[in-house]
């Protein structure tokens, strides 16, 4: 019995020891695996519907290639937008440090010259060309970054492909992995979080599309610069960053309103934001949300928060299809009891007797 005992033990701290080595070594694999499933589980909606008129690997590339064509799209047009506005304020930075220094030296009576600022804090031609030096360092540091995630986007991408082009194949091989009594439970799992993952996400298409369409009106009607991006950018920011999404949508339109001819572009931008959020807030989400997911928001929201701490920007996105699954297969697997519920009718309470 000590033998096998001390077998046993040996044999439980080795899978732990193997299974620590797998998540610290492998554990970025692992997670790409996961959201590449999330995602195929995602684009299932649009590729069972493709699938009836043609192959569901064809099928799977023609969503695959359309989502890369609209966030190219998206993100070139992004990009000059957020080019411009860099240039824009990079340029006026001398004018505006120009104007705050001529408006010091006339309020408080002072001469200084932007020479003699400079030179106080140790800004000489040395450590400006450090910090240039510096600075091509970060961009040479971004660049390799940014190899690095095309790299990952590409493994992404083609994981997802082959999880969404076998998706159902592979459904069934793994279900014969197990004992029937628990192939039942892996099967509702499966199905379940395809169904939460898909409509959630279609919930929040149809809201990023809702939103980016007014926005894409109010900001022409006011001649708000670069409308189309801003329009977009406000949109699929709002609905599709969890918690905070809202009101980062929203910033970079204020700003690029405050930075244009008319400041009061960015007052405009900021009061439409604030009366369509309530708007949204009480009449839209709630009714596509409730169909789609069926989560309370006081839920979600704490699904949010710990899918966030766990998992970054990646659990965050994931949380809610996750927390709604959850909830599903408890609500199925769960057994419930009657409720025993205390009387408040005056009838069923004793009456007090009077004491003599």
């Amino acid at each position: 019995f000590l033998w096998r005992a001390g077998f046993i033990v040996m044999a439980l701290v080795f899978i732990f020891l193997f299974i620590d080595f797998v998540i610290d070594d492998g554990g970025g694999v692992i997670f790409t695996v996961l959201m590449s499933w999330f995602f195929a589980l995602a684009m299932a909606p649009a590729v069972e519907r493709l699938s009836k008129h043609m192959k569901r690997g064809l099928a799977t590339l023609i969503v695959m290639v359309s989502v890369g064509l609209f966030l190219a799209a998206f993100f070139a047009a992004f990009g000059a937008l957020l080019v411009d506005q860099l240039i824009e304020i990079v340029e006026s930075i001398p004018g505006l440090a120009a104007q705050g220094l001529t408006w010091f030296n006339q309020t408080f009576g002072q001469s200084y010259t932007a020479e003699e600022l400079l030179a106080q804090i140790n800004l000489d031609q040395d450590a400006l060309r450090r910090i240039a030096a510096d600075a091509a360092k970060g961009i040479f540091g971004f660049a390799v970054s940014l190899i690095g995630g095309v790299f990952g986007l590409f493994t992404f991408a083609l994981i997802a492909f082959y999880l969404s082009a076998d998706g159902p194949r592979l459904r069934r091989y793994l279900a014969t992995m197990l004992p029937q009594q628990s192939q039942s439970v892996f099967l509702n799992v499966w199905d379940i979080t395809a169904e939460k993952t898909g409509r959630y996400v279609a919930a929040r298409a149809i809201l990023a599309a809702v939103n980016s369409f007014f926005s894409g009106i109010v900001f022409a009607v006011i001649g708000l610069p670069y409308w189309l991006p801003l329009a977009l950018w406000t949109g699929i920011v709002a609905q599709f960053v969890p918690t905070i999404g809202t009101y980062i949508s929203i910033i970079l339109p204020v700003i690029v309103g405050l930075l244009s001819g008319n400041p009061w572009l960015g007052v405009i931008v900021l009061v439409y934001a604030l009366i369509y959020q309530q708007i949204e807030n009480l009449t839209i989400e709630p009714r596509i949300s409730a169909k789609a997911v069926d989560v309370h928001p006081a839920y979600g929201f704490v699904a949010v928060l710990l899918g966030a701490s766990l998992f970054g920007v990646a659990g965050a996105l994931l949380a809610v299809p996750v927390g709604a699954m959850a909830l599903a297969l408890f609500q199925i697997y769960v057994k419930r009891h009657e409720l025993i519920e205390d009387s408040d009718d005056e009838s069923d309470r004793p009456t007090p007797t009077s004491s003599p």
